[in-house]
């Protein structure tokens, strides 16, 4: 795992009590959960293989970086997304609903809420990139 930055006093993630001890468990058993569904297990285990160890400590990094504003994260989620051809809005679905299911789970209830509330942000944001990666965006009314 890389240096540990203190998280900011003006995170969203300090003010909701969100702690690094709380991202590993969440980022661990959320990726515990992903490994044995049927829909997404799949996908992940070919993409990542053997390196689950690299990938869920990326993982913790990102979601330090994006609750906590440690900075810790460096990488392209969007161009990891976008790469992946077979990636369908009902996997989004699936995604979401097995992240809420293992926040609500694992977090006091502030937390929980923010950690859905970003990674809902955040599959919008990816689903939008793949989409217009795949030319599927509808076109802009008055374009022209």
């Amino acid at each position: 795992m890389t240096s540990q930055a203190p998280p900011s006093r003006l995170s969203p993630g300090a003010a909701a009590g969100v702690t690094e001890a709380m991202i590993v468990d969440l980022v661990h058993g959320f990726y515990a959960a992903v490994r044995a569904h049927p829909l997404l297990g799949p996908i992940f285990d070919r993409e990542i293989g053997d390196g689950w160890d690299a990938h869920l400590a990326k993982l913790c990094d990102f979601w330090s970086s994006v609750l906590l504003m440690t900075g810790r994260f460096q990488g392209s989620p969007m161009a990891a997304h976008t790469a992946l051809p077979d990636i369908t809005p009902s996997h989004f679905v699936a995604w979401l609903a097995l992240f809420r299911e293992t926040a609500e789970r694992l977090c006091p209830p502030d937390a929980a809420a923010l950690f859905v509330a970003r990674s809902e942000m955040i599959a919008r944001s990816l689903q939008l990139g793949i989409a217009a990666r795949r030319g599927e965006l509808p076109p802009l009314h008055g374009a022209g």
